[in-house]
């Protein structure tokens, strides 16, 4: 086939898969600004993808109004900037010792990594939700610390037991070993130690496989469902993907339940979009060596 002809058909075939992964979203939005009676009138035509001429926020100015949905932004917002930073962290540690470090029991350690990679959360959430149910918790009553046993209806048990990620550690461990191992060599015959090196070299040279990284621990901690439902009873600590669905409970317009999904969708695309060139480098980069 003719390079002409290659990218024409390449190029075809990228737009229709545009097109069909930006449908449902574009359908999202444009129905936020519609009346209900208005969102499904015209299915079968373009139409229904952008906001008609009676557009409004009525429907966003709704959904603040019925629900806490800006206490639930922040729990989110805190969660998953706390999951990100100590994620990346974490797991960009753990593969430094995996990749970079000679030590009794790392290929063991590899392999258990490598396969927690395909054990669903379902199998360990009952576990863990027992675990969490008796480890203790600092605070402080009338000016004294005390210990509360069980981390239910809070941040931190939302955010602690995620910041490990097996695949984010493969991730780490993949490129960390294809760092050149001579930037070690030098880093050490200068006097630097295992943290200078992690700090001072790795991480500089590591921006791609950390924008992923960070894009993944956003995604899953933003999305949280399960676990949210399983540990938290009330409002105080809630996040955004709970609180839809308590809302759509409440409200039968799809207006409303569309602008609340797409206040929960701008900030997932936004992250997506600030980590773009790093996302689409690593994985350029992954393909090249591999």
């Amino acid at each position: 086939m003719k390079p002409f002809l290659r990218t024409a058909l390449l190029a075809a075939v990228m737009g229709v898969l545009g097109i069909v992964f930006a449908a449902p979203l574009l359908f999202m939005f444009a129905s936020s600004f519609k009346r209900d009676d208005a969102i499904f009138a015209n299915l079968a035509s373009w139409s229904a993808f952008v906001p008609d001429t009676g557009w409004s926020l009525a429907n966003y100015a709704a959904i603040f109004e019925r629900s806490n949905l800006p206490l639930f932004l922040l729990n989110s917002t805190i969660i998953a900037a706390c999951v990100v930073v100590g994620g990346v962290l974490v797991n960009s540690m753990l593969a430094f010792s995996l990749s970079r470090m000679r030590w009794r029991g790392r290929r063991a350690v590899l392999a258990v990594v490598v396969a927690l990679m395909i054990v669903p959360f379902e199998v360990i959430a009952i576990p863990l939700l027992s675990l969490v149910a008796r480890l203790p918790w600092p605070g402080i009553e009338q000016g004294a610390l005390t210990w509360h046993i069980g981390w239910f209806n809070s941040l931190h048990v939302q955010i602690i037991p995620f910041l490990a990620n097996a695949f984010c550690v493969f991730l780490f461990y993949q490129f960390f070993r294809d760092i050149p191992r001579e930037l070690d060599e030098a880093a050490r015959m200068d006097g630097a130690g295992p943290w200078t090196l992690f700090f001072r070299i790795i991480l500089p040279n590591s921006r791609p496989v950390i924008a992923t990284a960070a894009i993944v621990l956003f995604i899953a901690a933003w999305n949280q469902y399960l676990w949210p439902i399983m540990v938290v009873q009330g409002e105080a600590a809630r996040p955004v993907q709970p609180g839809i669905q308590q809302f759509f409970g409440r409200s039968n317009s799809w207006g409303q339940i569309m602008a609340y999904a797409s206040v929960v969708t701008l900030p997932v695309l936004a992250v997506f979009l600030a980590f773009q060139r790093q996302f689409v480098a690593s994985v350029a980069g992954s393909g090249i060596k591999g």
